[in-house]
């Protein structure tokens, strides 16, 4: 049995953290970083991502993955990879389990209209919602708003996919909730690599997404599995079951294949992450942070892997006729629901109401983006029904 790795000297330590927005007493039984995995946990916009869309809209089938199953997924391997390198595993849960809480109803289809919808009021982006969901939008506690988490989660949440300004960073651009944040707040050091913990959520993302999308598109018979068999890192080890295995039915071979798949995926990035770390040698949270790269990284034979898996998905799952058909009827559900709020807030529930009369423009739009984006699949198809549909009747 493999041990655990002991603490590494670049792992983010609770004793380290740089606290909360709003100071409040240590559990006497819980570090930092486990309070803030409980409270995403704990959180509304959690339990949500049970009927939110990962590809498959949730009456679709039952046994397709959700943005729920998919967080806890990455979750797990978040964990494993963690322990395996010295991480703090209870920061990199927290991150995993929070990374999709801002992604809208109907998956990357609901994000694109709201987006369109939102174009002229400075677009949306769900990682800067799930930003606002956790510094703003969760309402329970008397003395804050949102679920005061630690720095360390709210920076790694923030720049899991790397910088937001300089050089190393895709866009070159702040959000404004997270810019308002960092010039009103703390500043959450946006020109810098978040620490290895939120890395490693990353890409334990990129693991579980792709191996579990093609569980699903084979369960939906989207492609057949013998279209996987030329596919570099996917074929040899179908082939490698099969062969070993040849009487297997194909649940079982499926299943057989994608273990194996995430596992040399785990390994490659392990043993990848150990080749940086010896050459970096860091010796602290910061330092990972200072490098200008990534530390926690694929092989270039992975990612060029992970590359050819991503653009099969695109060309045979995302873009195959059957989710075509789907992702518009979402996309003008949720392009309709959004005029009519905007258009017409005394159609909003009366908590909502109340603040979107009270604010015009970009201030309204931003509410209603707000209240769209917690939307589940189910809410959004019964809402638009309830205000379209004459015969369907208010509850």
């Amino acid at each position: 049995m493999l041990d655990p790795s002991p603490a590494a000297s670049f792992a983010c330590k609770p004793e380290d953290t740089r606290g909360r927005d709003v100071a409040e007493p240590e559990s006497p039984t819980r570090s930092c970083f486990q309070r803030d995995r409980d409270r995403i946990v704990h959180a509304a916009a959690f339990r949500r991502l049970k009927y939110k869309t990962q590809v498959f809209v949730y009456h679709e089938g039952d046994y397709y993955r959700t943005r729920l199953t998919h967080s806890i997924e990455v979750a797990q391997i978040a964990r494993s990879i963690s322990r395996a390198l010295g991480l703090n595993e209870d920061l990199a849960e927290a991150m995993a389990l929070a990374h999709d809480l801002g992604h809208t109803c109907f998956g990357h289809a609901g994000e694109d209209a709201l987006n369109k919808a939102m174009a002229p009021y400075g677009g949306f982006d769900h990682n800067e919602q799930t930003f606002r969901i956790l510094t703003l939008l969760e309402r329970r506690y008397a003395a804050f708003d949102g679920l005061n988490l630690t720095w360390e989660t709210l920076e790694g949440i923030v720049k899991h996919n790397g910088p937001l300004t300089g050089s190393a960073s895709r866009e070159n651009t702040v959000p404004a909730t997270i810019a308002a944040y960092c010039r009103d707040v703390r500043d959450l050091e946006v020109g810098t690599f978040a620490g290895a913990e939120a890395q490693v959520a990353a890409l334990s993302d990129d693991i579980a997404y792709n191996n579990h999308d093609i569980d699903d598109g084979l369960r939906a018979g989207l492609f057949p599995l013998d279209e996987l068999r030329d596919l570099p890192l996917v074929g040899p080890l179908l082939a490698e079951v099969s062969e070993r295995y040849p009487d297997l039915e194909d649940s079982r071979l499926i299943h057989e294949t994608i273990r194996r798949m995430i596992d040399t995926m785990v390994t490659d990035l392990l043993q990848e992450t150990g080749k940086r770390i010896a050459e970096h040698r860091p010796d602290s949270a910061a330092a990972v942070r200072h490098l200008g790269q990534p530390l926690v990284a694929f092989s270039e034979e992975m990612r060029e892997n992970d590359r050819a898996l991503r653009l099969f998905l695109f060309q045979r799952m995302y873009r195959h006729y059957k989710v075509n058909r789907m992702t518009a009827k979402a996309k003008r559900v949720v392009r309709e629901l959004f005029e009519q709020y905007l258009d017409r807030p005394d159609c909003l529930p009366q908590e909502w109401r109340a603040a979107a009369e009270a604010v015009e423009g970009s201030e309204r739009a931003r509410l209603v983006a707000d209240y769209i984006a917690g939307m589940t699949d189910r809410y959004a198809l019964h809402e638009h029904a309830k205000i379209f549909d004459l015969r369907v009747r208010e509850e």
